[in-house]
């Protein structure tokens, strides 16, 4: 196969071509949909889910795949349309302990998450919680924990609430997160809760943060929605009811979308919001979404700071060879003529939420005076393999006919954090009919990394 493009940017598409001759902290968690929510309200239950978790590198240890117990609590069980309802999310108990013989110091832990809203309204919530933890031995149960956000009402019913992926960050010695994900989300409902119509009018609008937490000084992406076109909206940060000193304005679009920036400076900030007019006013604004400053951490006597930092690589692939040699078949009998695919080396050093999608397509196959053999002849049966530490899992297309429309070979999904090495293969066959005039044939497949 010969490369028609260079490693590049993230995210940007590459294309080969092939000739054929006739790609120190763990808990996460995930989980399986749970039963239709009645139509009354019930209690928070802890629930139980299978979790993933990607330690420090420093740990020196593979992902951990456990069990989580966690829990949902609310402040209202039986909101009316347009009120706000703060939920508690709760890990009881991790999936891992302490991977180190290492003690670590109390107040060093600052977790923040995301609840699944979903029922009559569907919603992702972000939540934060404190720098606060009991000490934790060496190889010792991490303790529980507890993040908290808010969310709106907005539509009467059953809401459902389940626990999301969320990060731990640790600020001793180093500053050092552990990402944990759902593994096959949503996780069981723990809370359920009953809304009804206010008979007022209702503020949708929303705002969703690029992240829940960041080192005072840092920026954070803040979008929103179902604002008044072309208004001006204010961003601002928030320590409990008080608005900080961390402000930015920007413009909402013609739908009254908006994408901005602000930079959190103070370390009280609890949350984020964004508002029209002059002040806050709820009736005008959204949020506030859940935002904790982590500091640095200090250096105890007799230590040193190590600092050092991880680069994000490139999205690119790498093949075996750019010819396929299929097996000959006789004239007047047809049948499938068969082989390999080169093997395709997918590497994803880009370290961020993105999955990756490997695709193909295949012209017609050319012979002698003209003759064609259709480019729908040619089904492949794809082959995936994960490099061992990899953060995502790779997954084989669908086995059938390639054509010239195209079909997937390999792909990994979009996740909390994604990455890794991945070996693709496939079966070729190509259907060859009787008394296709005999010679040699050949078609050019294109594999498109994306």
């Amino acid at each position: 196969m010969r490369r028609s493009g260079a490693r590049g940017r993230p995210g940007h598409r590459r294309r080969w071509a092939a000739a054929l001759g006739v790609g120190a902290l763990v808990v996460a968690g995930g989980g399986v949909l749970a039963a239709p929510a009645q139509a009354t309200v019930t209690a928070s239950v802890p629930v139980d889910f299978p979790t993933h978790c990607i330690p420090p590198a420093i740990a020196g240890i593979p992902p951990i795949d456990g069990t989580t117990k966690a829990s949902i609590t609310v402040d209202n069980a039986a909101p009316k349309v347009g009120e706000t309802v703060t939920v508690t999310y709760t890990v009881v108990e991790a999936a891992a302990s302490n991977p180190v013989d290492l003690a670590l110091p109390a107040d060093i832990m600052t977790p923040t998450g995301k609840v699944t809203v979903g029922g009559a309204q569907s919603a992702s919530v972000t939540v934060a919680g404190p720098k606060k933890n009991d000490p934790v031995p060496g190889k010792g149960t991490f303790p529980s924990f507890s993040m908290t956000g808010t969310f709106t009402v907005t539509a009467p019913g059953s809401i459902t609430l389940s626990p999301g992926d969320y990060n731990i960050h640790t600020s001793y010695i180093m500053e050092l997160d552990t990402p944990c994900t759902v593994t096959d989300p949503p996780a069981p409902v723990s809370e359920t809760i009953i809304a009804t119509d206010g008979g007022g009018q209702v503020n949708e609008r929303a705002i969703q943060l690029g992240a829940a937490s960041g080192k005072a000084g840092d920026e954070v992406t803040v979008t929103g929605s179902k604002f008044t076109p072309g208004a001006d909206v204010t961003l601002a940060g928030r320590a409990g009811d008080t608005q900080t000193a961390d402000t930015a304005t920007v413009k909402a679009d013609g739908s009254g979308g908006f994408s901005g920036r602000l930079t959190v400076d103070d370390p009280a900030t609890t949350g984020i919001v964004a508002y029209e007019g002059g002040s806050w006013d709820p009736a005008k604004g959204a949020g506030p979404q859940a935002y904790t400053v982590t500091g640095g951490g200090e250096t105890p006597d007799g230590s040193q700071r190590l600092n050092t930092s991880i680069e994000a690589g490139t999205l690119s692939m790498l093949q075996a060879g750019d010819t396929v040699e299929m097996s000959a078949v006789d004239f007047g009998r047809g049948g499938a003529s068969r082989g390999s695919l080169q093997t395709v080396t997918v590497e994803d050093f880009r370290g961020g939420p993105a999955g990756w999608s490997l695709t193909g397509k295949v012209t017609d196959f050319t012979g002698p005076g003209g003759a064609t053999i259709g480019a729908s002849a040619l089904s492949w049966t794809p082959v995936c393999a994960t490099k061992p530490g990899s953060p995502s899992t790779c997954a084989a297309g669908s086995a059938g006919p390639v054509g010239g429309a195209g079909a997937t070979l390999a792909s990994t999904p979009n996740g909390t954090f994604t990455g890794g090495e991945f070996t693709v293969d496939a079966r070729l066959a190509l259907n060859v009919p009787a008394y296709t005039a005999p010679g040699a044939y050949s078609g050019v497949l294109t594999l498109t990394l994306t």
